[in-house]
């Protein structure tokens, strides 16, 4: 099983822990990660909301990066994914703006030709992968450990674009923990947006910290460790625990990294040391 790997922006940035632990769980699991040379930013998701055409065309030519490579493409970073679907979709639907972005692809020597999908790393896990497969290589079980996952806004939504699980009622991330042997738990605000989207707007640093602790205090009750499934979301948690915030001690961690544990891979090889919020605690979980 083959993909071309689009890391994102603020995966190779911020979060080289995010991207060792995929690299980790994938290879154990028989995936290969095939990294697409060139590529660059996804087109960000407020873009298309200013100049639609050039988000496109972003988007478009890393697709078209993939094409070359004959595969579909695999992503990290929610964002990332409902940006390249949409405009995979769209390109792939709409005839004479494909045209219009292909001559702007022109100037770069490229061309979207519609002929990959793009796959959050969840959804390929679960549909391509299988449930059963990834049982298979858990050997440490984590029963006693209670997670609060958070699947981020872009995973599910909006659901004509993403057409994955039921956005309302959401199951795919909470099976893939309860894979692990921990219990992935129900707790109130559950589906909450992290609030990173407020850091764009000037002066509202302060609510989306405010908001963001909120839904911490509340996971405090209910959890031992919060799990995300995108970099945004993941500095979010984080960063709002750090000085000057008192801290939750709620270690916030990549679903990457609970699955390797789970597998038996090392803790320092999946970059759990990295993270900023002591993690420790899931070793007392370890079998």
């Amino acid at each position: 099983m083959r993909y071309a790997f689009f890391v994102g922006c603020t995966t190779l940035a911020r979060l080289p822990s995010y991207e060792i632990s995929i690299r980790k769980v994938t290879e154990a699991l028989g995936i290969e990660l095939a990294d697409m040379e060139g590529s660059g930013c996804c087109g960000t998701t407020h873009l298309k909301s200013i100049d639609r055409k050039t988000g496109l065309a972003l988007a478009a030519r890393n697709i078209s990066i993939a094409e070359d490579m004959g595969m579909d493409i695999i992503t990290l970073c929610n964002g990332c994914t409902e940006v390249l679907t949409d405009a995979n979709n769209t390109l792939k639907e709409d005839g004479e703006l494909r045209d219009e972005v292909n001559s702007i692809l022109s100037e770069v020597d490229r061309e979207f030709r519609g002929t990959v999908r793009v796959k959050h790393f969840v959804r390929a896990f679960l549909e391509d992968l299988g449930v059963d497969k990834i049982k298979d290589h858990v050997s440490n079980n984590l029963d006693g450990l209670r997670v609060a996952v958070h699947y981020g806004c872009h995973l599910l939504k909006p659901l004509k674009i993403m057409n994955f699980d039921d956005p309302e009622d959401p199951t795919s991330l909470d099976e893939l923990v309860n894979i692990t042997g921990a219990a992935s738990v129900d707790y109130p605000g559950k589906l909450d947006c992290c609030t990173a989207p407020l850091l764009t707007l000037r002066r509202r640093n302060e609510l989306a910290v405010e908001i963001a602790r909120e839904k911490l205090s509340t996971v405090k009750k209910y959890a031992d460790i919060m799990i995300t499934v995108c970099p945004f979301c993941y500095l979010m948690y984080e960063q709002s625990q750090l000085p000057p915030n008192e801290s939750y001690d709620i270690p916030i961690v990549h679903y990457s990294q609970l699955l390797g544990l789970a597998m038996g891979i090392d803790f320092q090889d999946l970059a759990l040391n990295e993270n900023r919020i002591d993690t420790s605690i899931i070793k007392n979980f370890s079998k």
